[in-house]
């Protein structure tokens, strides 16, 4: 059997790996970072992303750095080499030096943060965990993620629970309204709600903090959809104040595909049922949110690389960049466009969604790709139809323009008829 050391030299230089030193070299304010196109060109190298094609679509599913992809690889050739021992006795417990990353990223208690394998199992761990009875109503937006939604569908055709939903405006600048909508939808059966923190249809920032406050001074509880927060932007646990909080890992963080965290205030942990069975004596221990079964631990370890990938960066100069990269394609559009997605800053980030009067966007997405190998989102809502685009700082300057160029000559001479 292979040492681990010799797995670890085996695969060394297979990929080119991220030296965060020449960024340090680097100064300036997070704005001036976002401008400087030296710094960029160095994270962009550290992808391994395919030039042939323009992906404007990070917010689905973003690829990982060559350094994830290189720890996971060789996790995974360890774990093969002697399955029961290397994967369970040697890298599985590596995984609380990866709870401990994420606990420091969002601000926590190592103790409060479960490894999931995306936000929907973390979110569905909190939407089926929490005890309720027939008639009990639970509440969240129309514009929350069509699985969560699906989720509480479930219940309802299950245990007759009831889900309500309402509308919010697009985009919405006034986070007072928020939070007047949310208590003007409270009766006295809610029992539950759940809220986006940055919805994924238009990018839309809500003010978690404010709605959890409030909600808590009635006794109810607030389950956080993080998925397309997280290492977004910054932010930390206190900034939301909340005690129930799931993200996705694969999209703004660029961990391994098949990653999510999940937040629970330690004091919650206890009444909070797992998905999967659990012994009693686990029912305060946030790990029993991962009894999962056999999983590989290559896909957790790696995480940690990327949490120093981002550290490297730092997230207020990622912001910063995305929101550059949004703007620089938004701003030659409008106003020829409807644009479903603030520019302000406390209201979204890298996010942009637009529509074009009178265009079938399902169309405009498949011209996009077919005809110019450029991918994008094509959001579908009762009060919502266009395109999303997401680049992210893997992206470069000439991509986003590249995209702003087809589309001024959409704008000039619409759709082709082929």
């Amino acid at each position: 059997m292979y040492s681990r050391r010799e797995f670890i030299a085996a695969s060394a230089g297979c990929a080119a790996l991220f030296d965060p030193r020449v960024l340090s070299a680097f100064v300036g304010t997070p704005k001036e970072i976002a401008q400087n196109e030296d710094f960029w060109m160095q994270v962009q190298q550290a992808f391994t992303v395919d030039r042939s094609i323009i992906n404007l679509n990070s917010g689905g599913v973003s690829p990982s750095p060559a350094v994830v992809q290189t720890a996971m690889k060789r996790h995974l050739d360890f774990s093969n080499a002697g399955p029961a021992h290397n994967m369970w006795g040697v890298l599985e417990p590596q995984v609380e030096t990866v709870r401990k990353a994420l606990a420091g990223m969002f601000g926590c208690d190592g103790e409060e943060i479960a490894i999931t394998r995306n936000s929907s199992e973390a979110l569905q761990i909190c939407q089926f965990g929490i005890d309720l009875k027939p008639g009990d109503e639970v509440l969240t937006t129309d514009q929350d993620y069509g699985r969560m939604l699906n989720t509480w569908k479930q219940r309802e055709r299950r245990e007759k629970i009831v889900l309500k939903t309402f509308p919010i405006p697009v985009p919405c600048e006034d986070p007072e309204k928020i939070v007047s909508l949310f208590e003007q939808n409270i009766t006295l059966k809610t029992r539950v709600i759940l809220m986006c923190h940055m919805i994924n249809l238009t990018g839309q920032i809500l003010p978690v903090k404010k709605v959890v406050q409030m909600a808590r001074a009635k006794g109810i509880p607030v389950i956080i959809d993080g998925a397309h927060s997280f290492a977004h932007f910054p932010f930390t646990q206190a900034d939301l104040d909340c005690d129930y909080f799931a993200t996705s890992l694969h999209k703004w963080l660029f961990a391994p595909h098949g990653t999510g965290m999940l937040y629970v205030r330690k004091d919650k942990i206890q009444d909070l049922w797992p998905m999967m069975a659990a012994a009693d004596e686990q029912k305060s221990d946030i790990r029993k949110f991962e009894e999962i079964g056999t999983h590989p631990a290559a896909n957790h370890n790696a995480i940690a690389e990327a949490v120093a990938f981002n550290q490297a960066i730092g997230l207020d100069r990622k912001a910063e960049r995305m929101r550059t990269l949004r703007d620089r394609w938004v701003k030659r559009l409008q106003p020829k466009v409807k644009l479903f997605s603030s520019l302000k800053p406390e209201f979204s980030c890298g996010i942009g969604t637009f529509a074009i009067e009178g265009t079938d966007h399902a169309k405009l997405r498949d011209y996009l790709w077919a005809k110019h190998k450029i991918i994008v989102v094509h959001i579908k809502h009762k009060d919502i139809d266009g395109i999303r685009v997401t680049p992210s700082i893997w992206s470069t300057i000439h991509e986003v323009d590249r995209f702003a160029d087809v589309m001024e000559d959409v704008l000039k001479k619409g759709l082709p008829e082929k």
